[in-house]
């Protein structure tokens, strides 16, 4: 788990992006294609093509670093609104990396007593 310290936003890359890229392909991606700045401390998020594939950038104040998941089995849940980027709540972002689907989470099992 990333440990995310409280206020940094978490921005979700809509749409592919090439997973041959590195960090500092992804920071300039960040830079050029969000208009964002990527050593702000904020976390992004982006996928590949299949789906299975997950990178995330990090400025944590001291230096960037590159996070990556791949999912055995499923595909990350992710929303296709063209360019941009969608923020989400670190909570959305644990459920994400889990293969769960982030935007309407269901409890899978629930008491049916409480004895």
């Amino acid at each position: 788990m990333i440990p995310v310290p409280g206020g940094v936003r978490i921005w979700i890359a809509t749409g592919v992006t090439d997973m041959r890229r590195g960090m500092h392909g992804l920071a300039l991606q960040v830079q050029q294609s969000l208009k964002r700045d990527p050593h702000a401390g904020d976390l992004y998020i982006f996928r590949g093509r299949k789906g299975d594939l997950c990178k995330i950038l990090w400025h944590d104040g001291v230096g960037l670093s590159l996070y990556a998941k791949r999912l055995d089995r499923g595909r990350f849940i992710w929303p296709f609104l063209g360019d941009g980027v969608i923020a989400i709540s670190p909570s959305q972002m644990a459920c994400m990396l889990e293969g769960i689907d982030w935007r309407n989470p269901q409890m899978t099992w629930r008491p049916r007593a409480a004895g």
